[in-house]
């Protein structure tokens, strides 16, 4: 849960570097909570409400941990548009296990 809250609390940091462990971490919890409120939502009859909002709110630090991944194995955080392309989630999916660069980023 560490790892879902460190991400939260740089909302805004798209510079820097993340592990994998600390992104698919986050991707874990994220997709724990997603369940819960989609759960939440159905019994009470809201129509995704509240994950719909849960998703808003989480959109910049999922946009900001995906760059800083990014930057850990080397690459700009324009990739991401890679992911609007047929295919390209795929190529993000590869870019995402892939091991860090050992070196200082560009």
């Amino acid at each position: 849960m560490n790892y879902f809250l460190d991400v939260l609390k740089k909302y805004f940091v798209f510079s820097g570097r993340a592990r994998r462990k600390e992104y698919w971490m986050f991707g874990l919890f994220y997709l724990i909570i997603a369940l819960v409120f989609a759960i939440i939502d159905y019994f009470a009859g809201t129509r995704g409400v509240l994950l719909d909002v849960y998703t808003l709110f989480v959109l910049i630090p999922v946009l900001a941990v995906t760059v800083r991944r990014l930057h850990d194995t080397n690459r700009s955080g324009w990739w991401i548009l890679i992911s609007l392309i047929p295919f390209g989630q795929l190529v993000m999916f590869v870019f995402m296990v892939s091991d860090s660069y050992a070196g200082d980023n560009r």
